[in-house]
């Protein structure tokens, strides 16, 4: 842990805001907790699970989806807005699970086109008054492992995800990092990796994401 801050905060780039992404199943809850925890930064969590759409959703998506969206959106900008506009962005790192931006890549996936155009007005007039992350990291997984995570939790309400709704999930997200290029993007691979059981494992995530300045764009590292 000393070596990380050493190397965190002799750098005159400071990370204020950190957000760990990835598509369901991924594991981008765990590692933000283990990160939080380990460098004593403030931990936004995405809460999702008290939507009383979610379940109602994933029965039937038809019927659900454009309430479940506006609900999130709503949650979203109330988490993040509060979260990061009482000083505490400038006080201390901040390390979150989720991004706003994450409302428009599901509801692309989820709405009908008329409701995703009528979604859209209304997340854009909202995104502008976000803050933005000083690096975005995306735990990219192959569709089948998500599965296999996605099972092994046994959430109820997850048991109807399909492989191609992960597919479409997953394309939203890259899509979303190439229409950004002023941000600073870092995919990284974990195929390989076990960052959970095995701490040299987590270590490599941590290093990549600490231990060097990150320039706009997106990068993409295999282990």
């Amino acid at each position: 842990m000393a070596r990380v801050q050493l190397l965190f905060f002799s750098k005159p780039y400071i990370m204020r805001y950190l957000v760990i992404e990835g598509n369901i199943g991924a594991g981008k809850t765990t590692l933000s907790t283990m990160l939080a925890n380990e460098l004593n930064a403030k931990l936004v969590l995405e809460q999702f699970s008290d939507n009383p759409f979610l379940p109602k959703f994933y029965n039937d998506p038809e019927r659900y989806s454009f309430p479940l969206e506006l609900s999130f959106l709503a949650e979203r900008y109330k988490q993040l807005n509060n979260e990061l506009r009482v000083g505490s962005l400038f006080q201390s790192m901040i390390i979150a699970d989720y991004f706003f931006m994450k409302s428009l890549i599901f509801a692309q996936n989820t709405l009908a086109k008329d409701e995703f155009n009528l979604y859209r007005q209304i997340f854009e007039i909202i995104y502008s008054s976000i803050p933005k992350p000083d690096l975005y990291v995306f735990l990219h997984l192959p569709i089948d492992k998500l599965m296999e995570n996605i099972q092994d939790r046994g959430r109820d309400y997850e048991k109807t995800i399909t492989p191609a709704y992960l597919e479409r999930i997953q394309e939203g997200y890259f899509s979303f990092f190439k229409q950004y290029p002023e941000y600073a993007f870092l995919i990284i691979d974990t195929s390989n990796l076990n960052f959970v059981a095995n701490p040299e494992d987590y270590n490599k995530i941590k290093a990549a994401i600490f231990d060097q300045r990150h320039e706009k764009g997106v990068k993409r590292l295999f282990f």
